[in-house]
């Protein structure tokens, strides 16, 4: 489990005119809560945020805050970042704190690999499904699923329900969600065609 530190401060002020100050000054405004816990109003520096989800984007953070002196460290992770549409810079960031003896639940990456049979033998490959959620205690998460589609034949579909069982973690996914199906590229081109002579006969007949 990788655990990135993100330096903050406390901030008493809030409102508009205050974030764009704070901007000005590199940073932006934060907060940082959790159940049961007093929700916190922080800043923290823009370019040290945006280091660390260039490093790991879903990696923990320990924020280091610092209270008029006195310093803090809350482990948590990126909840929710607020980007400006055009320039792209980040406006507002918020952080969860989290305990390791609580589960949660995170949106874990499926990584697929191995090449299917059905497309060596001239199927068509579709991946459908790119990511999973799951829940589990936060040491536990997983940086991935993987996912091997080598023996994937045409017709042939990767389900939920395929993936090996993982020791304490739960996929909250339905079983039955398809992750991959491979397809016969000639019934997929059949189809394609018969949908568009169908849509031309409805076009060409004329109106009573």
């Amino acid at each position: 489990m990788e655990i990135n530190e993100l330096n903050a401060q406390i901030r008493n002020v809030s409102g508009k005119g205050f974030a764009r100050r704070l901007r000005m000054k590199g940073l932006i405004p934060a907060v940082c809560y959790g159940p049961g816990k007093d929700t916190l109003l922080l800043a923290v520096n823009a370019a040290d945020l945006a280091v660390l989800r260039k490093k790991q984007e879903n990696a923990f953070i320990k924020l280091v805050i610092d209270n008029q002196g006195a310093k803090v460290e809350k482990l948590s992770m990126l909840k929710e970042l607020q980007v400006e549409p055009l320039t792209r810079s980040f406006v507002h960031a918020d952080f969860y704190e989290i305990t390791m003896d609580h589960a949660l639940t995170f949106d874990i990456p499926v990584h697929f690999s191995g090449k299917p049979k059905g497309v060596i033998d001239g199927g068509e490959l579709h991946l459908l499904k790119r990511e999973l959620r799951v829940s589990c205690l936060p040491a536990m998460r997983p940086e991935a699923i993987n996912v091997d589609l080598s023996g994937l034949s045409i017709g042939g579909s990767f389900k939920v329900e395929d993936i090996a069982p993982m020791d304490n973690v739960t996929i909250e996914d339905q079983g039955d969600d398809v992750l991959a199906t491979v397809t016969a590229i000639k019934a997929a081109a059949r189809t394609a065609e018969e949908t568009a002579a169908a849509a031309a006969g409805t076009a060409e007949t004329p109106a009573k």
